[in-house]
């Protein structure tokens, strides 16, 4: 794939002319790996594309910054498309009218992947699914399909991620905006025209204003969808990931979990019993419930008024009389280290920063959230000055930020006429800022993106955090294990790197459907619950928080799904991550309680056929099997409502 470092990659209308009508000049410098362009039109308005190729994996980002470089104020801008590009695809015959479906194995087809949403099949599009005789997911020429998400957050609704397939080539494509995107795929016969940017924009800008927009990565590939996903876990983990780097934890963590509300004291005890267990547990998560002037000790997150604080990040000292000093010390001399959550974008009405600089919040109708306005620099600086003396005075490792409420409708409503977008322009502007000020001050630290579980993931912010619970639907104590199983399969197809939670129940098949690149074990978690109190509690915890341990490498490496996406509880489900560098991986196989059937076949991947295989089951056995077996569909036999580990390796 070649992209041309000067020929303009966006559009807009500038007072309703199209960019292409009007007069502009092109200059052109390289920084480092990074190839400049700037476009300065009449008038004075400039927009800088910074571009960068990454030729392992012939894929290219870029991002735009618009400037008004005069001393008046700018035209209008609509329709703007930070990304605007036409990309050959093998030809596509148009629609006819007629007697017979399509065949799907000859379409062009949009893998749109859904958002988080609290169901079982969050980051997920069934692709050749037909519904009214007609395959939505398809795309014929002649025709446009557009894409966005809803609310303000990126993956609420629809995932910013998509892969566009035509019979073995085509495309991975993810918008980084962690705000209101919108795309378009306009198929014609031998190509495909993408577009992509901040939905709804018709703004001006002010003399000498400028400000980011929204950035694109585009990869190429040939192979099936299953390989390309492959490709591009490959390329987020190598360039748009933290985990591994230098200073950082080589994998995502392992957290004990514990409830904000729950005293200090029971929190120590909870440290000293991992301890004197030796559970080899990594990190001491510490989740909403700990904050707010008044608030007082809850057993749990269905009590208190907890919940009404949000805005006032002073820690309670009716439930932390130390300030969580003495917490984050004990976490620490346990040679583990401490995540506390935070929700700094949202204030509920009366607490004391919205009366103290009712400036610099947004407030919506009767509403008694308020949203935090990040484009504004007072707000940004009591924001970052809040998180950073907090995270240095306790001693954070890991900053969890959530975000439980919808922007968008906030972010409109602040709006002026003709500067539709300029609120959330500059709210995005300043997350993005904020966290890597962070980053720079705190260069070990962990940030976990959370909002309402996974609804704000995109390329912007997984290169910059991990998100740690990628799904709410794991919220109550005794979750829907098969939403778990499904996720794994889901999420994993485009990130290398995400993070789920076991339950409370102890229960093998519940805890091991739960593994993913990051494990947070529950039964720490309320005040109501006794923790590792019993021997069968600790053996337990100890026997499958190491042989999570020992699975965990394998999750951010090529992944193979080896059933499809169902969540009929008659059914098994399959996964395969294989490790090419050591030739061994690891699988996961389950059997759903009503099953009846007793065995499944599986062929396996990256296998070779010629050489012979080590295949151990974690309960017991090791068997010397051929590659043309296990590439052939080897043979598992399970009992129903069993969740079973096997590792494979290839013999010298």
């Amino acid at each position: 794939m070649n992209i041309s470092k000067t020929e303009p990659r966006f559009s807009f209308l500038l007072d309703g002319v199209p960019m292409g009508s009007l007069a502009y000049t092109v200059t052109e410098k390289t920084v480092g790996d990074e190839a400049i362009t700037e476009y300065l039109f009449e008038g004075g308005l400039k927009v800088k594309s910074v571009l960068k190729k990454y030729e392992k994996f012939d894929a290219y980002e870029w991002v735009n910054y618009i400037e008004n470089t005069s001393d008046e104020r700018s035209g209008v801008i609509t329709e703007l498309f930070d990304c605007d590009i036409t990309l050959p695809l093998p030809k596509e015959e148009p629609l006819k009218k007629q007697s017979y479906l399509p065949l799907p194995e000859n379409a062009t087809k949009i893998y749109s992947p859904s958002g988080s949403t609290w169901n079982r099949k969050e980051f997920y599009c069934d692709v050749d699914e037909l519904a009214r005789n007609r395959f939505d997911h398809h795309i014929y020429p002649g025709v446009t399909k557009k894409y966005s998400c809803v609310g303000g957050r990126s993956a609420d609704g629809t995932a910013p991620f998509f892969n566009i397939h035509k019979t073995g080539v085509g495309y991975v494509i993810a918008i980084g905006w962690s705000g209101q995107w919108n795309a378009f795929f306009t198929r014609t016969e031998d190509s495909v025209n993408f577009k992509s940017g901040i939905e709804g924009t018709d703004f001006y800008l002010n003399p000498h204003e400028s400000f980011r927009t929204s950035s694109v990565v585009i990869m190429a590939y040939e192979g099936d969808f299953i390989a390309s996903q492959n490709k591009w876990r490959r390329l987020v983990k190598e360039h748009f990931s933290l985990v591994g780097s230098a200073g950082r934890d080589k994998y995502g963590p392992l957290c004990a979990v514990t409830w904000g509300g729950m005293e200090s004291s029971a929190v120590i005890e909870r440290i000293n019993k991992i301890v004197e267990k030796k559970l080899p547990f990594e990190y001491i998560w510490m989740d909403a419930g700990w904050y707010g002037d008044g608030t007082l000790p809850t057993p749990d997150e269905f009590e208190g008024d907890w919940y009404t604080r949000a805005g006032d990040w002073r820690v309670s000292r009716h439930i932390h009389p130390q300030g969580l000093r003495d917490v984050s010390r004990a976490v620490h001399d346990a040679g583990m280290k401490f995540l506390l959550w935070f929700e700094p974008e949202r204030a509920i009405l009366g607490t004391p920063i919205i009366d103290e600089h009712p400036e610099y919040f947004i407030r919506l109708g009767e509403n008694k959230s308020l949203l935090l306005n990040l484009g504004h620099e007072g707000a940004w600086q009591y924001c970052y000055e809040t998180l950073a003396g907090m995270i240095e005075e306790i001693g954070i490792d890991c900053y969890r930020q959530d975000f439980n409420f919808s922007p968008l409708a906030y972010w409109r409503e602040n709006d002026t006429e003709h500067r539709r977008g300029i609120t959330e322009i500059y709210h995005i502007n300043g997350l993005y800022r904020l966290w890597d000020a962070l980053l720079s001050k705190f260069p070990h630290l962990l940030i976990d993106n959370c909002a309402s579980g996974g609804r704000r993931i995109d390329i912007e912010l997984l290169r910059r955090s991990m998100p740690l619970w990628r799904s709410d639907a794991q919220c109550p104590a005794n979750y829907e294990v098969i939403a778990s199983q499904l996720h794994n399969l889901t999420f994993n197809s485009w990130m290398p790197y995400s993070g789920s939670g076991s339950g409370r129940p102890y229960d093998e098949y519940r805890v091991r459907s739960s593994y993913g690149a990051s494990l947070n074990m529950c039964y720490s978690f309320s005040q109501k619950d006794l923790f590792a109190d019993t021997p069968e509690k600790v053996e337990f915890i100890r026997k499958y928080t190491n042989e999570y341990l020992r699975v965990r490498p394998y999750f951010s490496e090529d992944f193979y799904p080896l059933t499809a996406v169902s969540s009929s509880p008659d059914t098994w489900c399959a996964s395969q991550f294989d490790r090419p560098s050591e030739k061994d991986g690891v699988l996961i196989v389950i059997r759903r309680p009503a099953s009846p059937f007793d065995v499944a076949r599986f062929p396996l991947y990256a296998i070779d056929e010629s050489a012979t295989y080590e295949l151990e089951d974690v309960d017991g056995g090791t068997r010397t099997v051929s590659g043309k077996e296990l590439s052939g569909g080897y043979a598992f036999t399970l009992p129903k409502g069993k969740a079973s580990i096997f590792f494979y390796k290839k013999k010298d």
